[in-house]
């Protein structure tokens, strides 16, 4: 399985017109992002809730709202569509937009499982369209510069991410069996694929709930990563940690044959010996500007994002290989678990069974 060719749009010109599904708290979120970025224009937004969509685009006149995607891109005239649906509807959003010949840049997670993202990876192929997850943790210029720092520190052992954090959300999360491994966990894991340049082997995760945790799940884990190099990548958090909490993004730590490397996920990373004089970051915005950036980049040149389907689909296996090893009690090898999905995906598989078939294996060759 290896990321496929997909159809551009001409460079330069108008802005992107996108369509916008889900006009909750994190489609409000995205509809901001939209309206600052001088790449894309709102054209459309859809919501289950007929008066959500229609109050979403107050303040944008000729903008089509409506409960279905179909219509209100055909009204419209969308040339893509962010999906900011929960992770259960990512699946039949997305495979409906690309069925519908449209790009689409999806919240994280892909879907709800790999057999599912498996499925959207095909669906993408047979559309010829570009689907990218926006991790939007990973559009970061400091996590950027930490990345650049473990290329200096010759050949790399241990990445530690240490995440501890007392949000008190209300809602779904309070409520889900895993809140820390599936609402969560996807962002560092992705980042650490990132900044190790490397993928994931296998791992073993044991997850638990304090007592005074005020989630249903388990809101702790601690999970050990073998990535393709030897290195090790170890994961520990939790969701009910008053006090001296971390940052959003974790503290990390990066060991190397040549020095370490530390960030706490909010500033500047600090390297163990003097640096090099580092020029100015002039990357692409941070967050999920940054993705949007990355996508609309992606549309008008080809370039393969980071975030494509095929891509992806491996940090969603880190979360779904911890969550087994936490379950069983056992050691999960990641290509393991990526044959059992693939045996999933094709059973359940409508139209894009065709190019599932096509695959030797689902496991992103090394």
């Amino acid at each position: 399985m290896s990321a496929p060719a997909f159809r551009t749009l001409p460079a330069g010109g108008d802005p992107l017109r996108v369509l916008v599904v889900g006009a909750g708290a994190m489609g409000r979120a995205w509809l901001g992002t939209v309206a600052a970025s001088p790449d894309v224009t709102l054209v459309g937004v859809v919501d289950l809730d007929p008066d959500a969509a229609t109050a979403a685009t107050e303040g944008a006149p000729g903008t089509v709202a409506g409960t279905d995607l179909a219509a209100v891109a055909a009204a419209s005239g969308a040339q893509a569509v962010i999906n900011v649906t929960t992770p259960a509807a990512h699946l039949p959003v997305t495979l409906r937009a690309l069925g519908l010949g449209l790009p689409v840049l999806g919240e994280k997670p892909a879907a709800a499982s790999v057999a599912e993202a498996l499925r959207l990876a095909a669906a993408a192929e047979l559309a010829g369209q570009l689907f990218m997850v926006s991790q939007s943790r990973s559009h970061d210029r400091h996590l950027r510069r930490f990345r650049d720092q473990a290329r200096r520190l010759g050949p790399l052992g241990i990445l530690t991410t240490e995440f501890f954090l007392a949000p008190r959300f209300g809602g779904f999360r309070d409520a889900m069996a895993h809140p820390l491994l599936l609402d969560m966990a996807i962002h560092p894991f992705d980042a650490a694929r990132y900044v190790l340049d490397a993928e994931p082997v296998s791992v073993y995760c044991q997850e638990y709930n304090p007592s005074w945790s005020w989630y249903a799940g388990d809101a702790a884990a601690t999970a050990v990563f073998e990535m393709t190099g030897g290195i090790r990548y170890v994961y520990t958090g939790s969701w009910c940690s008053p006090g001296l909490e971390t940052s959003w993004n974790g503290h990390w730590r990066l060991s190397g044959a040549h020095g370490t490397a530390t960030w706490d996920g909010e500033g500047p990373p600090l390297p163990s010996t003097a640096p090099a004089q580092e020029p100015a970051d002039q990357g692409p915005p941070d967050g999920i500007a940054g993705a949007l950036a990355a996508f609309v980049h992606a549309l008008r040149t080809g370039a393969t994002p980071r975030g494509e389907i095929h891509e992806n689909v491996l940090s969603l296996a880190m979360v779904d290989a911890a969550v087994l090893s936490s379950r069983e009690d056992r050691r999960v090898v990641v290509a393991d678990l990526l044959d059992a999905a693939h045996a999933e995906a094709l059973s359940a598989a409508g139209p894009e069974r065709e190019a599932l078939n096509s695959w030797p294996s689902a496991r992103t060759p090394h």
